[in-house]
Parts: structure tokens; C-alpha cells; sequence
């Protein structure tokens, strides 16, 4: 063959193979998947005013395909994924999934893994930190406490930091399990430690929540107190961490605003009921649920909510995950949300056999999400629909956390389980 035509044959290959890429990614994206769970609300197969909130969701999913415009870690190294608490992860899921392997503790797995280097760390109601190897389960070690954990691991500079219901807040050896230190809060931890960087940079430190109704900021390096925000009530969600502030909810029914540098308080936010979830803190953005069936979105430039989403008969226990135009989460009438970050109008609504406590997390086009009715679902971001699920059989209150295209959760049979693309599956992460 001459040197002309093997140009013109690659030449011709290449087209060819740009073509069929073209039309498998619109084909892709046009797929209608059926479920066994249909997806409810103003968007789910609407044509009239939510057809246009459906799209909005729809160029949502687009675009986190495209140009992930948030900032995101291939890891999810503390609870919902870092310390905005968006929930959001690198990279996209395959369209349907499959247990990778399963790890047994001693009782409920009620606390949401991190995932760093490798390694996943989650609490027990066993009383167990654990470190397990993230491609086999494998357990690399364990550390006992003395009495329940519920919380999300924090994971920060080579070091696991964890509260437990026995009040103290653990700092652990990331490789071995070894303590370094412990602090001692007055009330128990079931909300997940965030961190920031001290102001001049150096250090960092350890924020956490207690029903001892305070906010504790303690040394990353020796677990001492640098200084503490008291609440009215008790503090049982995690904290958000954006801008020089950390933003949580309390029992005291407000929206704390405190600054990082001193602990001094620079807002309160009233909400109206008490608040159990975690606050995810975006641009300036608050958004959370309430136990008075209210979601809603607070704007700290205005000092006042400026949206609410009550289209529920239950409380939000569910912390949201946010898009870049929507807002999911989960309640206590067996439902997953989304809604439009700009004026809170319901997208859609996919309804599950059970509460939702479990925190979604989107990954890419698509959220992942657990319910009380046993079963871990895969949705579409742009109209709710049921692209697959696994029926574990007992409730999931554990968020995922998904890194590298596997989704790793805890359950209250006392397992933790990863799931990960069927062996073949190329739209796994990117």
C-alpha cells in the first residue's frame, strides 16, 4: 500500500471512530431506563412549568459532565465529601452497579465513610474505628472507644479524627490506629469533625459539634482547645467551613455563623424548628432542612432565608447535595428531593418504601442515595429516575461516599458495603 493511501486509511479510522464516539455519548445521554420506583413531582415527565425545572436539572447533569465546576477530591476524605459539605464527587458512576465486597463489624453501621488514599474509614455502633483497604475490604485496623459511633471520620494531614457518644473526640494514626490524642467534649458526638487551617496557615484545627451544646475548635497536633462556640441546645450535625466561616444548625432551632480566626459569633439565622442535619455552605449559600418539614436556603450577605421548599409531611434529617442549579436531599417521608437552588421550586421527588436519612451524593449525572426500606438507589440527576438499585434488605442511614467510580456505605445489618461498574463497563469515572 502506498504511503498516500495508509494516510487516507488512517484518516478514514480516525472519523470513524470520532463518529461512533459522538453518537454513543448522545445516545447515552437520550437512554430512557425504566424502574421499579417511579419518580413523582412538577418535573418527572412533566411538559408544562416543571418541564423547564426538569431541564434546568437536565443541563445541571450536563454540565458536571462537561466542566465540573465545583471544587472536587478523587477522595471523599470526611463526611459529604469536604468542608462545604456539597456532597458532590469526582468523576461520573457506571449506569448500573455491583457489590465489590462486604465488611462485617459487631453491630449498626449508622456512621457514613471516608474514603482517603486507598482506605475507608468508618465508625460502628460496636464501638469500632475501622480502616479497611478500599479495593478488597481487607481490615488494616481497628481502634475501640467506649461507646457508640455514629459519626463520619474526618481524615486531615495523615490523621483520622471521629467523635463518639462516649464525648470525646479521637485523633488516630491514618496508617497504623494508633492514638495521638483525645479530647473531652461534655455530651456526646454524633456529628462529623470538619477542619480549617489556623490563620497564619501553620496548623490545622479540628472543629466538632457536642450535645454539650457547644462548638469545639481543638489543635490537630496535641487536641488542645483553641476555643468554643456555645449554642442554646445541642449541637448534632457537622459543621461547614467556607470563607474564613463555620456555618451548623442547631437544636436551638438557628443558623450559627462563627468566625474561624476567634470562635466569635458573626450571625445567627432563625429557622424556625430545630435542625438535626448538616449544612451544606456554598458561596455564601446555607442550605439545610428542619424538623418542622421545611427546607430551605439562607443567604448570609442578606442575614435571612430567602427561600423555603415544604413540600413534605416529615422532617429533614438528610443533608443536601449540591449542584450547580439543584438541591438534593432526603426526608422523612420516604421521598428524595431535588429542587432549584435558585427559588427552591420542586424538580422532582422519587418516593422509596422508607425514611431517607441517608445524604445523596452526585456524582456527575447521576445521585446515589440510601433509605430505610434496605435498598441503596441510583438515580438520574436531570429527572429522578431509577437507573438501578441493591436491596441490602435492612435501613441505610449511612451516606455514601463514592471516589474513583465505587460507592462505599454503611448498614444497619452491621456490614459495610462497596459497589463498583460490572467488570466491562467503561463510564465509570473520568
Amino acid at each position: 500500500m502506498s504511503t498516500r493511501a495508509t494516510i487516507w486509511v488512517l484518516f478514514l479510522s480516525v472519523l470513524l471512530v470520532v463518529l461512533v464516539v459522538f453518537f454513543v455519548v448522545r445516545a447515552g445521554g437520550d437512554r430512557n431506563k425504566g424502574g421499579s420506583v417511579k419518580a413523582e413531582g412538577p418535573g418527572a415527565g412533566s411538559t408544562g412549568p416543571g418541564g423547564n425545572h426538569r431541564q434546568a436539572a437536565l443541563d445541571d447533569a450536563t454540565r458536571a459532565i462537561r466542566h465540573p465546576p465545583l471544587t472536587m477530591s478523587a477522595d471523599w476524605p470526611m463526611f459529604h465529601g469536604g468542608q462545604g459539605q456539597l456532597g458532590r464527587a469526582e468523576g461520573i458512576l457506571a449506569d448500573s452497579l455491583m457489590p465489590l465486597w462486604k465488611f462485617k463489624t459487631g453491630a449498626e453501621v449508622k456512621s457514613s465513610p471516608a474514603i482517603s488514599e486507598g482506605r475507608v474509614f468508618i465508625g460502628s455502633s460496636d464501638e469500632n474505628v475501622y480502616a479497611l483497604d478500599l479495593s478488597t475490604g481487607g481490615k488494616l485496623w481497628s481502634y475501640k472507644t467506649k461507646d457508640t459511633i455514629e459519626a463520619a471520620p474526618c481524615v486531615v494531614d495523615g490523621r483520622v479524627f471521629i467523635g463518639s457518644a462516649d464525648g470525646f473526640l479521637y485523633a488516630l494514626d491514618a496508617a497504623t490506629g494508633a492514638l495521638k490524642w483525645k479530647y473531652e467534649t461534655g455530651g456526646q458526638i454524633l456529628g462529623s469533625a470538619n477542619w480549617t487551617r489556623s490563620p497564619d496557615g501553620q496548623k490545622a484545627w479540628i472543629l466538632v459539634g457536642s450535645y454539650d451544646n457547644k462548638l469545639h475548635c481543638v489543635d490537630s497536633q496535641s487536641g488542645q482547645l483553641i476555643w468554643a462556640y456555645e449554642t442554646g441546645n445541642y449541637v448534632n450535625g457537622s459543621p461547614a467551613v467556607a470563607d474564613g466561616k463555620c456555618v451548623f444548625g442547631g437544636c436551638d432551632a438557628l443558623i450559627h455563623v462563627v468566625s474561624l480566626a476567634d470562635g466569635s459569633k458573626v450571625m445567627e439565622i432563625d429557622s424556625g424548628s430545630y435542625i438535626a442535619a448538616s449544612a451544606a455552605f456554598v458561596d455564601g449559600e446555607v442550605y439545610v432542612g428542619n424538623y418542622e418539614n421545611v427546607f430551605f436556603r439562607a443567604d448570609l450577605k442578606a442575614g435571612q432565608i430567602v427561600w423555603k421548599y415544604s413540600q413534605s409531611d416529615a422532617p429533614f434529617f438528610s443533608s443536601p447535595a449540591i449542584g450547580e442549579q439543584v438541591v438534593v436531599f432526603g426526608g422523612r417521608d420516604q421521598s428524595v428531593h431535588c429542587v432549584r437552588r435558585d427559588n427552591g421550586e420542586g424538580v422532582w421527588a422519587l418516593k422509596t418504601l422508607g425514611e431517607v436519612n441517608s445524604s445523596p451524593a452526585i456524582c456527575g449525572d447521576k445521585v446515589i442515595v440510601g433509605s430505610d426500606d434496605g435498598r441503596l438507589y441510583l438515580l438520574g440527576l436531570a429527572d429522578g429516575k431509577q437507573l438501578w438499585s441493591y436491596e441490602i434488605g435492612q435501613p441505610i442511614t449511612s451516606s455514601p461516599a463514592a471516589a474513583g467510580g465505587i460507592v462505599v456505605v454503611g448498614c444497619d445489618d452491621g456490614y459495610v458495603y462497596a459497589f463498583g461498574p460490572k467488570p466491562g463497563d467503561g463510564s465509570t469515572s473520568r
